[in-house]
C-alpha cells in the first residue's frame, strides 16, 4: 500500500544589520530588530498560522488517518518566541493530536556538518531539548539544513542515535533508481533515508501557481492520480517543502490550501495512506545502500553545496567562522553563544553567492555579494576579538581539547552524582512511605481496639464493731 510521507520546515533568517569597519570593537550588537520582527510577523500572518490552521482541519476531519512532519530550527523558535507565540501555540495543539512528528536538525539552521563533528552534534542537541520542551518529543529522524547529506554526516546521524535521516532525492545520486523507496546510509546500514520526491515537492512549492507551467492548474484528484499510478512496489511518496510555500511562494489567493486540505479525502478514496517519517523507518524495510560519497541538497538545480560555498568568498568566510568553533565548545557565555548560532545560519553564505538561480532569491539589504561578504567578515572580525578576549590566541586548539575532556568528564561525574541523588531519593521515598503506612496501621488498630473498663474505686470497709466487754 503506498504511503505519503509529508514534512515542513520552519526557519526564520535572521536579518544582519548594516555593520562598518568602524564598528569593530565597538559595537557588539549585530541585527536588524525591526527587519527581524517586520519579517517574521508577516510570514507569520501571511504563511504560517493560514496554514497550520487548515493542516489542524485536516487533522480534525480525518483523525489519525492524515499525519505530518515539522521541523523547527532554533534560530526560527527563537524569532516566533518573540514575535509571533502564536505559531508555537498552534504547533503544541497539533502536538496534543497525536499526528504530527517533529524531527530534528541543527539549532542554527547552519552547515556545521559540513566543517566540525563535535560542532554539529552539539548544534543538532540543542534543537532536541527546544522539541522536548515544546511538543513533549524526542525526535527520533534527522533532517539536516537544506536536506544536506553525504555518507559521512548519514554516519555521525547514526552515531547520534538516529533512526532515520531526509535527503534529496537528486538524480545525479538516483542515477536509474526511484526515490519511493527506503535506502540506507551506505556506511551505517541502520540509517535509513527518506528521499524526497522532487517533482511533486516542487509543484506545490515553486510551480502551482505559475499559469505558464504546463501542469497549470493542478488539483488534487490529478496530483493523488499520478502517485496511485506510480508502479506497485513503489510505496513510499516524500513530499517535503518549507512551510513559507503555502502562503508566500505561492499565495493564498491561488487557493493553496483548498488544494492542501482535499488531498487525504483523494488519497483515501485511492487507498493512499499518511505516515510520518519514523513510523516509515519504523515499519519498512531498506532496499539497499545509497551511495553518497559527494555533498547534496535541495538547493538549486545542481542538488549541491556551491550555492554555500562555490565561490572563494565564500569558503573564506565558512573557515574563518569555524575556525574558532573548538574554541566556542567550551565558552560558557549565552550572549556570544547566541551571536554563534545567528553567524552559523545557512542564509550568511547564501547571500554571498555568484551563481544564477532559476529560484526566487532575494538578497535583503545587500546590492551584490560583495556587499553581503564585507558587511558579514565585518561582523565576524568583531565576534572573534570576543572569543579571543575569553580564550587568548596564545592557547591554541590543541591545548583546549585536554580542557574540552576535563569538562566532559565533570559532565559525566556529575551526571553520575545526580542518578545517584535521584537513586537515594527514591530509596529514602520508599521507606518514608512503609513508614506511613505502618504508621497508619498501628493508629487504626489503636482506634479499633474494645475501650478498657475505668476502674471502680472500691468502698471503704466499715470497721468492725467494737467487741463487747464481758461482764464482770
Amino acid at each position: 500500500m503506498k504511503t505519503i510521507c509529508m514534512y515542513f520546515e520552519i526557519h526564520q533568517i535572521i536579518h544582519l544589520k548594516r555593520y562598518r569597519f568602524f564598528d569593530i570593537g565597538t559595537d557588539h550588537y549585530y541585527y536588524d530588530d525591526y527587519e527581524n520582527e517586520r519579517s517574521i510577523t508577516d510570514i507569520a500572518n501571511r504563511s504560517y498560522l493560514p496554514a497550520l490552521e487548515a493542516i489542524q482541519e485536516m487533522v480534525n476531519q480525518h483523525g489519525d488517518y492524515f499525519k505530518v512532519a515539522f521541523s523547527l530550527s532554533g534560530t526560527g523558535i527563537e524569532q516566533l518566541e518573540m514575535h509571533a507565540p502564536q505559531v508555537l501555540e498552534k504547533l503544541q495543539e497539533l502536538s496534543k493530536t497525536g499526528c504530527v512528528e517533529f524531527l530534528a536538525e541543527p539549532y542554527s539552521h547552519g552547515l556545521s556538518a559540513l566543517a566540525n563533528e563535535a560542532s554539529f552534534e552539539r548544534d543538532v542537541r540543542k534543537q532536541m531539548v527546544k522539541m522536548k520542551e515544546y511538543f513533549g518529543q524526542e525526535p527520533k529522524v534527522l533532517r539536516n539544513s537544506s536536506l544536506i547529506y553525504s555518507d559521512d554526516i548519514g554516519g555521525q546521524a547514526a552515531a547520534m542515535g538516529f533512526k532515520g535521516m531526509l535527503t534529496e532525492g537528486a538524480k545525479h545520486v538516483l542515477g536509474w533508481k526511484s526515490p519511493h523507496y527506503v535506502y540506507n546510509c551506505a556506511i551505517a546500514p541502520d540509517l535509513k533515508l527518506l528521499l524526497r520526491d522532487v517533482t511533486l515537492s516542487d509543484d506545490i512549492s515553486l510551480r502551482f501557481n505559475n499559469s505558464e507551467w504546463e501542469g497549470y492548474p493542478l488539483f488534487a484528484d490529478n496530483y493523488i492520480d499520478r502517485i496511485a499510478n506510480f508502479p506497485e512496489e513503489e510505496q513510499v511518496i516524500n513530499i517535503f517543502m518549507e512551510l513559507s510555500a503555502l502562503g508566500i511562494a505561492q499565495p493564498l489567493s491561488s487557493n493553496i490550501l483548498e488544494f492542501l486540505k482535499a488531498l487525504p479525502a483523494c488519497a483515501k478514496q485511492r487507498g493512499i495512506t499518511f505516515s510520518t517519517p519514523t513510523e516509515i523507518c519504523m515499519k519498512m524495510k531498506s532496499v539497499g545502500n545509497l551511495d553518497v560519497p559527494d555533498t547534496l541538497s535541495w538547493v538549486d538545480e545542481e542538488r549541491d553545496v556551491s550555492c554555500w560555498l562555490g565561490n572563494p568568498m565564500q569558503r573564506e568566510a565558512f573557515q574563518k567562522l569555524y575556525s574558532i568553533a573548538d574554541r566556542l565548545r567550551i565558552i560558557d557565555d549565552p550572549r556570544i553563544n547566541q551571536d554563534w548560532d545567528y553567524l552559523q545560519a545557512s542564509n550568511n553564505f547564501r547571500f554571498m553567492t555568484t551563481k544564477p538561480s532559476t529560484v526566487m532569491f532575494d538578497r535583503g539589504m545587500y546590492q551584490t555579494p560583495f556587499d553581503a561578504f564585507t558587511n558579514y567578515m565585518n561582523i565576524l572580525g568583531d565576534f572573534i576579538t570576543r572569543v579571543n578576549n575569553v580564550y587568548p590566541l596564545s592557547i591554541e586548539n590543541d591545548e583546549l581539547e585536554p580542557l574540552l575532556n576535563t569538562i566532559r568528564n565533570q559532565g559525566d561525574e556529575l551526571e553520575k552524582k545526580g542518578k545517584e541523588i535521584i537513586r537515594l531519593q527514591a530509596k529514602i521515598d520508599k521507606m518514608q512511605k512503609e513508614e506511613d503506612k505502618l504508621k497508619a496501621k498501628l493508629d487504626k488498630a489503636k482506634e479499633g481496639a474494645p475501650a478498657k473498663k475505668p476502674a471502680t474505686r472500691r468502698k471503704k470497709a466499715e470497721p468492725a464493731e467494737k467487741a463487747e466487754k464481758p461482764k464482770e
